[in-house]
């Protein structure tokens, strides 16, 4: 490269960037840099963050109780929001239903009352509900007036019950579900993965024959057998933490693996020798050495295999073998579309699969970006 080329890079680089250059910049700003030239990894940053943030505050965000049912309003289908009204604008809205039996099937339709409008407000009274478990509190983010009254974004499920505020409120186990079984199995292979690379011998020999015996049972009939161990009679809360850890037990296999070639390739190199003969500890040459020079795989196994976790536990729960009614989870929601017939008369109960489909690729772009933004050698 010549200097005048490299001249105007330098003169870009501070133009797009002021105050900083490629020379002055830390790891984490240049890692930053090359995250957001990802736009999809961006994008799905922003989405997983918005999930988040939906679960965090589901109470509030839900416009009405999960757990209520409507006996009136089975299978309603999802309303439209509407901003016109014979002509004249008068802002989102949606019309009242009309409850109709068909004299031939007894099935019960409904359509569009549009002589009713019933005006989408912010921050309205509704259902009671305790925040994070707190206070109480009665404050929605919207809804419309009147007790009888009711909008419906994602339909009813058999019972009445509103589909948006149960995927809400569903999206907060089946997402923390990913996280906190990533965490036990990050934690259970890397720490088998550094003894096994670290030591050898015949811990490692131990450690690649037990991951050898996980790995060689078919994953469903060992969910199988792991959760038709849990009592049906068990505290649904225990149920939660006791699949997470099932989880967690069946996907330390491929991190610990991987832990273990890397440290047994860079565990002759120059720094790792010149930790040890300068006085540090194994367990300081593996957590301020050996570790941090896999960053990039270490983040994109993490995003990775929280999806992985998510799926995990929407198959047990929609086989009814994981988490069970009264707790709500994407997969537990899943359970009403299991036939035909549900399908046919209800395809918004798919709702919930679309929401898991659109979590996964959202997490397998942000891996993406952010492998590609931790690789040292991405320019």
């Amino acid at each position: 490269m010549s200097e005048q080329t490299m001249a105007q890079t330098d003169t870009t680089v501070t133009k797009s960037e002021p105050g900083d250059t490629v020379y002055t910049a830390s790891p984490v700003k240049l890692m930053w840099w090359r995250f957001r030239r990802h736009k999809l990894a961006v994008w799905s940053l922003a989405i997983i963050i918005a999930l988040y943030l939906v679960a965090a505050f589901a109470e509030f965000i839900a416009p009405y109780d999960p757990f209520k049912h409507n006996r009136l309003n089975p299978f309603t289908p999802p309303q439209s929001i509407h901003l016109f009204h014979d002509g004249e604008f008068v802002g989102p809205f949606v019309y009242g239903l009309k409850r109709k039996r068909d004299p031939e099937t007894a099935r019960l339709t409904f359509t569009e009352d549009t002589s009713k409008v019933l005006p989408v407000r912010f921050f309205v009274e509704g259902d009671p509900y305790r925040f994070w478990g707190l206070f109480e509190a009665k404050r929605h983010l919207f809804g419309v007036e009147g007790k009888r009254n009711r909008i419906y974004l994602l339909g009813t499920d058999k019972l009445g019950r509103d589909l948006f505020s149960r995927l809400v409120y569903g999206a907060r186990v089946t997402l923390s579900v990913g996280l906190i079984g990533v965490f036990f199995s990050f934690i259970i292979g890397i720490t088998l993965g550094s003894l096994a690379g670290l030591i050898g011998g015949t811990i490692d020999t131990v450690i690649q024959r037990l991951a050898e015996i996980v790995r060689s049972i078919p994953t469903i009939p060992l969910w199988l057998g792991l959760a038709a161990a849990l009592p049906v009679n068990w505290d649904p809360i225990l149920v939660y933490l006791l699949i997470t850890v099932i989880l967690a037990l069946i996907g330390w296999t491929n991190l610990a693996r991987v832990v273990r070639g890397h440290f047994m390739t860079i565990r002759h190199q120059d720094f790792v020798l010149a930790a040890r003969l300068s006085g540090a500890s194994k367990t300081r040459i593996v957590t301020r050495h050996m570790l941090p020079s896999m960053t990039s795989y270490v983040i994109a196994a993490i995003t990775l295999a929280i999806p992985e976790m998510i799926l995990g536990e929407t198959a047990l729960s929609f086989l009814g073998l994981g988490l069970r009614p009264p707790v709500i989870s994407w997969g537990v929601l899943l359970q009403d579309a299991q036939n035909l017939r549900s399908i046919a008369l209800a395809p918004w109960l798919l709702f919930p699969g679309v929401a898991i489909v659109v979590t996964i690729l959202a997490f397998n772009f942000l891996g993406d970006g952010l492998r590609d933004a931790a690789d040292p050698y991405q320019k």
